[in-house]
């Protein structure tokens, strides 16, 4: 049973994936579902068994995210400040564009339009990144220290926005996130890749 359920999400996640570039690359609202399973080879109903539409794939990322996020706030908040909990803070919010937010970013840059109509609304991004930016601010920072921050925190997005057109490879764009997060607001935990 439990290897079914793997394979299950195993699925889900390839789904994702591919519904993912295709959205991309062709547009949210000029993929169908036909293509979806035709680029995975299943049937189309193999594709409703775990999604019955986009719009549930669409919703399924942002809730994976959002979800993650939640539990790095958790963490950090029964977490005495300090530099390796601030390391732990930033490392957890630059992993969601290392593993596979990329793919996201470029998505969501790409079908901005579609975006405001799907994502959920409890909370969001915005939310998140006030309380994670708070958790990373040393404690008594200035008003302009927690803005430099969050600045910092944004930096993967503009990497990914700024490489549009530009012949640069994922840790390419990460490394040049990393390094303006840094600039941005000195002493920002340097996010390392794995």
């Amino acid at each position: 049973m439990a290897q079914q359920r793997k394979a299950a999400g195993d699925r889900r996640a390839e789904i994702r994936r591919v519904a993912l570039d295709l959205f991309t690359v062709h547009g949210y609202e000029a993929t169908s579902l036909r293509q979806i399973a035709e680029q995975l080879d299943i049937t189309k109903a193999a594709l409703y068994y775990h999604f019955e539409s986009k719009e549930a794939i669409v919703r399924s990322l942002f809730e994976d995210r959002l979800t993650t996020l939640d539990a790095l706030i958790d963490w950090a908040e029964g977490q005495p400040h300090s530099p390796e909990r601030s390391a732990r803070v930033a490392a957890g919010w630059f992993g969601l564009m290392i593993d596979d937010g990329l793919g996201f970013a470029r998505f969501a840059i790409a079908n901005q339009a579609a975006l405001r109509d799907l994502r959920p609304d409890h909370g969001g991004a915005l939310d998140r990144l006030q309380k994670i930016s708070s958790l990373l601010a040393e404690p008594g920072a200035s008003e302009l220290d927690r803005l430099k921050i969050r600045m910092a925190m944004m930096s993967v997005n503009l990497a990914v926005m700024g490489s549009h057109g530009l012949d640069l490879t994922d840790d390419e764009i990460l490394t040049a996130a990393t390094e303006t997060a840094s600039l941005i607001s000195p002493g920002f935990p340097v996010v390392v890749r794995s």
